[in-house]
């Protein structure tokens, strides 16, 4: 874990980039304290210390199914599988779960420096605890990504791809059917694959979305070290309601939300998973 020294930032955008609903704006000064964050999402070797300690049973292992990329299962057998109304690029695959991220067969055998997925925020919690670890809020995850950078727009400036290298794991080429690979990667990479911020955490723009302790889409006024407080104490538990998720995952593109800004928000079931849904976590500064 790295020491973030708090203060207070500029939290939102007053961009149009986003969507209307996620409420990324106004522009809000918000205070936030010291904390301890991990520099990397949850890897699959350390959720699989967590499992062999604990023998804990993710929501999508006992639900039995998950949401997959389609692209991401074997064409022969991607049909076979239900389809989410309004959004077919997503499978529900029986027996996918962090284990088995693709169903049946697949494995994290070769992925163990990949981010943990298929986790929902019960599941996120639950190793937080084991951890002696909470989740960040949102104000928190945004002030981290930010790096010390004043209203920039990813964790490492303005520019997309600055001098024509990539800086995250985004889709490249045209979703939801083509993925050039121009970066490496159609799935999940390697936690460490791209560069770090200015506060050494890596990948805080794309792979995986990451859970966070506050309900999703609340007014950035809301903000303050008070609330802040308020929420871990009546947030940090296992629910079914809609909770803040950040950073944008491998499928995010120019084309459709753009949510892998550090000003984008989204939300999503607590109970929820999928390929693209990790976390990471955060610790309170004890003086």
């Amino acid at each position: 874990m790295v020491l973030i020294k708090g203060r207070s930032f500029l939290m939102g955008t007053d961009s149009q980039a986003g969507l209307p609903e996620d409420l990324e704006g106004p522009i809000t000064e918000v205070e936030v304290t010291d904390f301890y964050m991990d520099q990397t999402t949850v890897t699959n070797k350390d959720f699989l210390e967590f499992f062999l300690d604990t023998g804990y049973i993710t929501d999508a292992e006992r639900h039995g199914s998950s949401h997959v990329f389609h692209l991401l299962v074997d064409e022969e057998v991607r049909e076979t599988y239900p389809k989410l109304p309004q959004a077919e690029w997503w499978l529900e695959v029986e027996g996918a779960s962090w284990r088995m991220p693709e169903g049946e067969g697949s494995s994290i055998k070769e992925r163990m420096d990949h981010p943990v997925v298929h986790i929902s925020r019960n599941d996120a919690l639950a190793y937080c605890k084991w951890a002696g670890k909470r989740l960040p809020t949102e104000a928190e995850w945004e002030y981290a990504a930010r790096g010390g950078r004043k209203q920039q727009t990813y964790p490492w400036g303005n520019e997309l791809n600055p001098g024509g290298k990539h800086f995250a794991n985004i889709w490249q080429g045209e979703l939801p059917d083509f993925n050039s690979e121009d970066n490496g990667y159609i799935g999940t990479a390697p936690v460490k694959a791209f560069p770090p911020n200015d506060y050494e955490l890596f990948q805080m723009s794309g792979n995986v979305w990451e859970w966070c302790l506050n309900p999703g889409r609340i007014p950035l006024k809301t903000f303050n070290e008070q609330n802040s407080k308020e929420m871990l104490e009546d947030h940090n538990h296992y629910s079914k309601e809609g909770y803040a998720v950040r950073g944008g995952s491998f499928l995010c593109h120019c084309s459709y939300c753009r949510r892998y800004r550090v000003a984008g928000r989204n939300t999503n079931t607590a109970h929820s998973s999928s390929s693209n849904l990790g976390f990471r976590c955060v610790k309170d500064k004890k003086d």
